[in-house]
């Protein structure tokens, strides 16, 4: 069974943060990573080269595939932030209608400027899939 390539480095998260050529989404990035810290109480490790990511937790699908992944984490895409909203979006219909200008993948909410998003509801959508997680899965917030 093949192994997630996407894992934990000892990266710099900072450095990362510096290679973002686009002043406002690096400024942008700063803020979600700062929130995320706050809320996971977890300092962010780089997974890969390009996902920031907080705390971690153990899957295993049916198919016998299984690994270790951040419970929320971001990266700052050439068209958009992406942050990670493991659970995906299903339960949380109340906060997405009024989370403002975004679209969303099946755990992936893309914003083009944290200005188009109400953040007090971003925050509240990541420590409930947060909170969500750790209800779930065994994250190193257990251990």
């Amino acid at each position: 069974m093949s192994e997630p390539k996407t894992k934990v480095t000892d990266a710099s998260v900072d450095d990362y943060l510096d290679t973002i050529a686009d002043e406002k989404r690096r400024a942008d990035a700063s803020v979600v990573k700062d929130m995320m810290a706050r809320i996971t109480g977890h300092e962010p490790k780089m997974w890969g080269t390009s996902i920031i990511g907080f705390d971690t937790y153990h899957f295993k699908y049916v198919s016998k595939r299984e690994g270790d992944w951040p419970i929320t984490g971001l990266a700052a895409r050439k068209q958009a932030l992406s942050v990670y909203i493991m659970p995906g979006f299903s339960a949380y219909g109340d906060l997405m209608d009024k989370l403002g200008k975004h679209k969303a993948g099946r755990s992936c909410l893309y914003i083009k400027k944290l200005e188009d998003i109400d953040l007090a509801v971003l925050e509240d959508l990541i420590a409930r899939s947060v909170e969500d997680m750790r209800a779930k899965y065994h994250t190193t917030e257990d251990a």
